[in-house]
């Protein structure tokens, strides 16, 4: 492979990691919300290059390996765990572009990139409200569920709507509550039993 054809095909390696990174939903939320610091969309541009130099330092990397490497880079740099199963998907995106990179197929790479630009989708997450914030009032002698919404993003950029109830709480019996254990901003106290 001639020099100027290497370097054309690093760059579209590189564009390529970084579409596959930023059309991950896990790594999208954690910028959004700043889990990064206020530096969360300069650690993600830093990310692409930081995985790209990896796999031209390591050549025959494992699946688990890469899947390690970019968990402890979210981990250490987002204080983000990824538990929602698209570490290894996102892993193996990579690991396949990395097969093109070293093949020399720069055609393959921009079709990978192509393909996940055509995909990507913005995700969102959205704090709840609570029940001061919603102008429900709450009554302490009574216990209602309460339920979290999901959103759930979809290949074609729509998105699905999925209700999940919370478990029941284990609150004590309300009526064991006394008015003078409940304090001014909704805490209540808790004593032994004698």
């Amino acid at each position: 492979m001639m020099a100027g054809a290497a370097e054309d095909v690093r760059a579209l390696f590189g564009a390529a990691i970084r579409a596959a990174l930023e059309a991950w939903p896990a790594l999208q939320i954690a910028v959004e919300n700043g889990f990064g610091g206020v530096h969360s969309q300069e650690k993600a541009e830093w990310l692409g290059g930081a995985v790209e130099d990896y796999f031209i330092a390591n050549a025959d990397l494992d699946l688990e390996e890469v899947e390690d490497f970019l968990g402890e880079l979210m981990t250490t740099e987002f204080d983000t765990v990824v538990e929602d199963g698209s570490l290894p998907q996102v892993s193996q995106q990579l690991q396949t572009m990395f097969h093109h990179f070293q093949k020399g197929d720069g055609a393959a790479l921009q079709e990978m990139t192509s393909h996940i630009n055509q995909k990507k989708c913005k995700v969102t997450a959205t704090p709840l409200k609570t029940a001061k914030e919603t102008g429900v009032d709450e009554d302490v002698d009574s216990v209602e569920e309460m339920e979290v919404k999901e959103v759930t993003a979809t290949n074609d950029g729509a998105t699905t709507d999925v209700v999940c109830p919370q478990p029941q709480s284990s609150n004590p019996d309300p009526q064991t509550i006394k008015e003078e254990d409940i304090v001014e901003d909704g805490w209540t106290i808790v004593r032994r039993k004698k």
